[in-house]
């Protein structure tokens, strides 16, 4: 007897919960004893790529799309009314949506809790309602044992605007579609249908030109990418954060006009994207500090107001488009007394306007992460920037921040950036830590070896001169 198949019922079924549906099928060929154990499995993987693959042009032949179907409806059928705990369904144009939604009601009422759909078709004359829309059925979002769900899909319901309609138990939702989840001015609404959510994906989401709210007292993650909605202005009118006990924010949006409400007491992480359009650039770097400002201009000063709801976090990432807005708060930054690690995307088009204020209100920043170190150079960039030479370069926002380690990602080796290096490394005062990691290149277009070999002698150099650890790690190390 083989050693595998001596194993407990329970040892074998969760051996095969970590195959795909396919595969775990397979097995029923091994012996009588595999033959049904399979369809125990309370985890069903179930992707058509993988029932089709790896013959090109299989799914256009004929009949292989219902053998699909039929191999499912048969899975199913052999399960009974067993438990089930995960689901997981990937399918695309092709595989009738009416069938479809009966394999999710059939999880549904065995009380699945973790539910994965990812569908990509509309209706392909499978049904006498053509023009109709895929949409998912909607006792999906009653169910009392979903806990866990993820949705990838260009149609839905809007189940959310029906009184009464809660997913009482769900703690983690994640939305990849923008098309799935439409709102107008009813983001609060739709959280408040997750009475216990506890991590929230959307993305990628449009708005109209109306206030947004996210509200939640039980919301610990919550990730938001937006990408306006141009038919209807874009951009939101205002968007509050009333989530008290949120530990992690990952927010990527154009900057709203306002942000009349930030609760974020908790927050411990932030990574922030807010962009903005080309032709605001040159409106935010033209401002003038404490003249009359127009709407655009008002517009970017209310950031300051999402900032001062960051004052607890000890971790912050910063895009270059966000750099750019805070140019204009500088004077109405917080100070961040938690913050122990910046992490700092720089871009050629964006500045560093903001970089200075941002470091002399980290009293207590430890770690500096730059991916990237080529900006948009100005005067204002301060003491901050080393590549342009000036006799006045500001306040000493270097010389004073407590920062004792840097990483630099995405290093192409250029003269710029190792006047910015050797700037670092001659203001910073505590630093004893720095690994620059060259940028990922071409293979077509790979630096000379004799590069990378100038570049590690310049670092140990720089390591004996500032008696501070300099590494340079090349591409793959």
């Amino acid at each position: 007897m083989d050693l595998v198949s001596s194993l407990p019922e329970e040892v074998l079924c969760h051996i095969l919960s970590f195959m795909s549906t396919k595969e775990a099928a397979l097995t029923s060929v091994l012996s009588k004893r595999w033959l049904s154990l399979w369809t125990l499995v309370p985890n069903l993987d179930v992707d058509d790529s993988v029932f089709l693959h790896p013959e090109e042009g299989k799914r256009e032949r004929e009949g292989i799309l219902y053998s699909f179907m039929d191999f499912v409806d048969r899975v199913l059928a052999l399960q009974g009314d067993s438990p089930i705990k995960r689901f997981s369904l990937k399918c695309k144009t092709g595989i009738d949506p009416d069938r479809v939604n009966l394999w999710i009601l059939n999880v549904l009422q065995r009380g699945v809790s973790d539910l994965e759909l990812c569908l990509d078709f509309p209706r392909c004359g499978y049904s006498d309602n053509d023009d109709e829309d895929y949409e998912l059925p909607k006792e999906m979002f009653e169910s009392k044992t979903l806990v866990d769900l993820k949705l990838t899909s260009e149609f839905g319901v809007d189940w959310w605007r029906d009184k009464g309609t809660l997913l009482p138990m769900l703690k983690s939702l994640r939305i990849d579609s923008g098309e799935l989840l439409l709102l107008s001015d009813e983001l609060e609404l739709f959280v408040y249908a997750l009475p216990v959510v506890e991590e929230l994906y959307l993305a990628t989401m449009e708005w109209f030109d109306l206030d947004e709210t996210v509200s939640s007292a039980s919301l610990r993650k919550l990730t938001i990418y937006a990408k306006g909605f141009e038919g209807f202005g874009g951009d939101p009118k205002g968007f509050s954060f009333d989530t008290p006990s949120l530990v992690y924010l990952d927010y990527s949006d154009y900057v709203a006009a306002d942000y009349p409400k930030v609760n974020l007491t908790s927050l411990a992480e932030a990574r922030l994207n807010l962009l903005v359009k080309e032709n605001q650039v040159e409106l935010i770097r033209a401002a003038a500090p404490n003249g009359e400002d127009d709407v655009v201009i008002q517009r970017f000063r209310n950031v300051s107001k999402l900032m001062r709801g960051l004052i607890n976090v000890e971790k912050l990432s910063l895009s270059a488009d966000t750099l750019e807005v805070l140019s204009l708060s500088c004077d109405s930054m917080p100070v961040f007394n938690n913050l122990k690690s910046l992490n700092i995307k720089s871009h050629k088009e964006r500045g560093w306007q903001a970089v200075p204020v941002l470091l002399r209100n980290c009293p207590h920043l430890e770690t500096i992460v730059f991916e990237g170190l080529i900006h948009y150079v100005t005067d204002d960039c301060g003491d901050a920037c080393g590549c342009i030479s000036r006799e006045d370069k500001g306040r000493c926002s270097l010389v004073s921040c407590p920062v004792k380690k840097i990483q630099i990602h995405g290093f192409e080796m250029t003269v710029p950036e190792m006047k910015v290096i050797r700037h670092f490394l001659v203001s910073l005062q505590c630093l004893k830590e720095m690994k620059i990691y060259a940028k990922e290149n071409d293979p077509t277009n790979l630096p000379l070896p004799a590069m990378f070999e100038l570049i590690e002698m310049a670092m140990k150099f720089y390591s004996q001169e500032f008696k501070c650890d300099v590494s340079f790690i090349r591409p793959g190390s």
